[in-house]
This record gives C-alpha cells, sequence and structure tokens, in this order.
C-alpha cells in the first residue's frame, strides 16, 4: 500500500493531508514512472509551487521514496538513490518553472520548449543548480488546433512535460524513449 505525503506549510503549524486527483482546482497532476510502470497514484498539485524530492522531506513536496516498488533493477535503485533534493516545480505567471534541486542533471521534453514547426521535440538537459520554464501556457494554446473537436474531448500532449532523473533519452542518447529511463516524471497541466 503507497503512501504520497503532501506537507502544507502554514503559518502556524504544518499539516500532512492527501490530494486526490479528483479535486477541481489542481494545476497539474504527476505521475512517477520507473521504466514502463507508474509507481503510485497520481499525485495532484494545488499550491503554486510543489518540491518531488527521493528522501530529503524538505517544503512541500511529494516524496518518491514513500513509494512501493516492485522494481529490483540496479539501475533503478542507483537512480532513485541519486535524486536527492530532486526538482521543484513552479507555477507563475509566465508558465511553469522547473528547478533542479538534484545534484545530478535533469532531462525535459516539453512542446512548448521547441520550434512548433519542429517534427521532433528536443531532449533539454538542466544541470544541477539551474533552472528552466518547461511550459508555457500562452504557446501551448497556440499550439493547439482550436477546431479540432478532438482537442476537447481529450488530454492534448502539448500539455504534458516529461522529466528524466540523471538519465537522458532521444536522439543524442542510447535511450530513444523516456520509458528506458530508470525514474522519470510526468506532468500534466489542466488546460482550463
Amino acid at each position: 500500500n503507497s503512501t504520497v505525503i503532501l506537507t502544507q506549510t502554514n503559518t502556524d503549524s504544518s499539516t500532512s493531508r492527501r490530494r486526490e486527483p479528483g479535486d477541481r482546482s489542481h494545476w497539474c497532476v504527476v505521475a512517477y514512472w520507473e521504466e514502463k510502470t507508474r509507481v503510485g497514484r497520481l499525485y495532484s498539485v494545488q499550491e503554486p509551487s510543489l518540491d518531488i524530492f527521493y528522501d530529503l522531506p524538505q517544503g512541500n513536496g511529494f516524496c518518491l521514496g514513500q513509494l512501493n516498488s516492485d522494481n529490483k533493477s540496479q539501475l533503478v535503485q542507483k537512480v532513485r538513490s541519486k535524486i536527492g533534493y530532486g526538482i521543484q516545480l513552479t507555477k507563475e505567471v509566465d508558465g511553469v518553472w522547473v528547478y533542479n534541486r538534484s545534484s545530478y542533471p535533469i532531462f525535459i521534453k516539453s512542446a512548448t520548449l521547441d520550434n512548433p514547426d519542429s517534427r521532433t521535440l528536443l531532449v533539454h538537459k538542466v544541470f544541477p543548480g539551474f533552472s528552466i520554464k518547461a511550459f508555457d501556457y500562452e504557446k501551448a494554446y497556440t499550439l493547439q488546433r482550436p477546431n479540432d473537436h478532438e482537442f476537447t474531448q481529450q488530454p492534448w500532449t502539448g500539455f504534458t512535460v516529461q522529466i528524466s532523473f540523471v538519465k537522458g533519452w532521444g536522439q543524442c542518447y542510447t535511450r530513444q524513449f523516456i520509458s528506458s529511463c530508470p525514474c522519470w516524471l510526468e506532468v500534466i497541466f489542466n488546460n482550463r
């Protein structure tokens, strides 16, 4: 039975409470994956910023170390141990920023980071201590097809960002797909 802990800091005390994916006021949902397997539940984000870390409970956060994983792969275990402080997602007026709090690089793929005419999206490497504007709402809306009936009926990949810890994927790496990465996140933004 996996446990997800969210701590929300109030002015007078800290409280732990669980968020359910059905909450209406969320701005994104986060899924944690190990290779091709999702580990734990979808994590709904309502606060303007979220720390995602392994076993260092600091700030408001999603502690990946609390999730039970059946994956016995040595590579997965090694990468999990390197996540450390992980990342911070912050929703700003101009979009969503990702700050790498880890001691190792992270890798990000987002439709709003690249040329809209590009056939394949690039994977961007973010070194420790650096941040990147991983998602731009305005650009995402210009990328969608307003007359596309399908868009209003189902999620669109332009509102999804993929982030891997320590290991990259894509054209410049031996791993061609993110599902080959040991530990990664899928962040799905609310398009409303």
